[in-house]
């Protein structure tokens, strides 16, 4: 068993979000599309199964398709494709550790040492969230510029109930539910971090072209 300072891997239990609409890809869904020939859902599974004690799937349809990946799924509890906030709803209400990582299903190349740098970050801020950055290539040979991956994220499952209050008001956006709680924002620029970790498919054309890269 790995430990993060104190939190172990068996602490955290970790949330595949593929419960999107999909509608940049042309409605397809999105965690079926393969990339280097496995699912991306499946994908997000193995590449977070290293990491933490237990794997979830947060999908509104195929269901059926996604149980074949071997890991509990569970819908939204919010009808009309929610966003992604519903999805870590719908993993909190059955979380039973102690922490929830989500990730989304199309960065596929997202970091191994994702749950370790979040986990040691939470603690040493005394944060509830912990949210992954990450420098994006600015146009022309501009400074890059630095982005806040909020669907990157270690929290505490206290913050059900909190988090079910936002929703059921009709909340939404992601940031404005964790600017309510202790947040550390956790820089992922060390030397050997892959500038494309957290690069996500949109689209098709866009997941066909990390694919390329990658081989």
């Amino acid at each position: 068993m790995t430990t993060h300072s104190l939190i172990s891997t068996s602490d955290i239990t970790g949330l595949v979000l593929a419960g999107g609409r999909g509608s940049r890809m042309g409605g397809v869904d999105k965690g079926l599309q393969t990339f280097n020939g496995t699912p991306l859902a499946m994908n997000a599974l193995l590449r977070l199964g290293v990491q933490v004690g237990e794997v979830m799937i947060n999908a509104n349809r195929n269901l059926a398709a996604y149980e074949s990946f071997g890991a509990p799924v569970w819908p939204d509890n919010q009808a009309d494709y929610a966003g992604p906030l519903a999805g870590v709803l719908a993993g909190l209400e059955r979380c039973e550790t102690p922490y929830l990582l989500t990730v989304p299903c199309d960065s596929p190349l997202f970091p191994l040492d994702l749950a370790g740098r979040l986990a040691e970050a939470l603690l040493a801020d005394d944060a509830e969230i912990a949210m992954a950055s990450a420098p994006e290539s600015g146009a022309d040979g501009a400074a890059p510029i630095w982005r806040t991956q909020p669907v990157f994220c270690l929290l505490s499952t206290s913050l059900l109930e909190s988090l079910t209050r936002f929703v059921q008001e009709g909340g939404r956006k992601i940031d404005a539910w964790t600017a309510r709680h202790r947040t550390v924002i956790v820089p992922f620029d060390r030397p050997g971090d892959a500038p494309d970790a957290f690069v996500n498919a949109n689209t098709l054309a866009e997941l066909h072209a990390l694919q390329a890269q990658r081989r």
